[in-house]
């Protein structure tokens, strides 16, 4: 059993982990609630350009465009999302066994990893996989500028036919307390036929553009592809931070539990050692006395 000595510098290291954690999750905290307000103010934007595409590109006959092609490709490309730091619970470890799962289910595919952040990335290079392409961000987060860095390096390896299709997997932000590993293919964009027959039923009438819908769709078809890595970009930053805020509010109920249990071990020491002085002073004046 560990004396009096050793459980005070135990509870003064408990001491000095508690206010990190607690610093930790404050910083969080903040960080998660600006995370929010952005992937909250991007979210329909992206939502509406997407609808306005799917829609377009559905009622134009004979429309083609080079990021709606479908190749024969065997060799696809994932660009995986996750964190530049830990301490973030299992948020990277999700991520991880999702695109493990991906990888299994899609025996079929060649692929390509392309990684934003080192953790998943870290843990894949354990398993033998190298990246073909990596990237980083500068600050707390991703820009849109590195958004459209990223998206205009991937798609031309998509256009000049070194991969068949592309996919980002990231985790989605859902509340404080969860989230989602997601895998999303981005590339070849790609309607159904039954949703094409919904968006014909639903607008019947033939549309006039201004200039042509062609002319609209080329233009606006790379936009959507940035805004979709941007919104997965968010997602992933937003979520990260609320797992680490929930990570780090664990850690600080932890350590409060154990200096507690580590107070009340010392102070049942410290009691013991009194009462056997005590009893050891009584014992000398009795022998004295006799």
């Amino acid at each position: 059993m560990a004396n009096i000595k050793d459980l005070k510098v135990r509870i003064n290291s408990t001491k000095s982990t508690l206010k990190i954690t607690s610093a930790m999750k404050l910083v969080s905290a903040a960080k998660l609630s600006k995370a929010q307000s952005k992937i909250q103010g991007f979210k329909p934007y992206s939502s509406e350009l997407d609808s306005t595409i799917r829609v377009a590109s559905a009622l134009v006959e004979n429309y083609s465009h080079k990021y709606l092609k479908t190749s024969s490709n065997k060799t696809v490309g994932i660009l995986v999302i996750s964190s530049e730091k830990g301490l973030c619970g299992g948020y990277n470890s999700s991520l991880y066994k999702k695109v493990k799962r991906f990888i299994a289910e899609n025996p079929e595919y060649n692929f390509e990893f392309y990684f934003l952040g080192r953790k998943v990335k870290e843990l894949m290079k354990r398993d033998g996989i190298k990246p073909t392409l990596e990237y980083h961000y500068e600050g707390s987060s991703p820009s849109f500028k590195d958004a459209q860095n990223v998206a205009g390096e991937l798609s031309k390896r998509f256009t000049d036919g070194k991969i068949g299709k592309l996919f980002v997997t990231n985790n989605t932000f859902v509340s404080a307390i969860e989230f989602n590993s997601e895998v999303s293919q981005v590339l070849p964009m790609t309607i159904s036929d039954s949703e094409k027959e919904e968006l014909e039923k639903q607008f019947p009438v033939a549309f006039k553009y201004e200039p042509s819908a062609e002319e609209i769709l080329d233009n606006l078809i790379p936009d959507v592809l940035v805004s979709t890595i941007f919104e997965a970009f968010l997602d992933a930053v937003a979520a990260e931070h609320a797992t680490r805020m929930t990570a780090m509010d664990n850690a600080t109920t932890n350590s409060k539990d154990m200096i507690r249990n580590l107070t009340l071990t010392m102070n049942k020491l410290r009691q013991a050692a009194i009462t056997t002085e005590l009893t050891e002073i009584v014992s000398g004046a009795e022998s004295l006395n006799a």
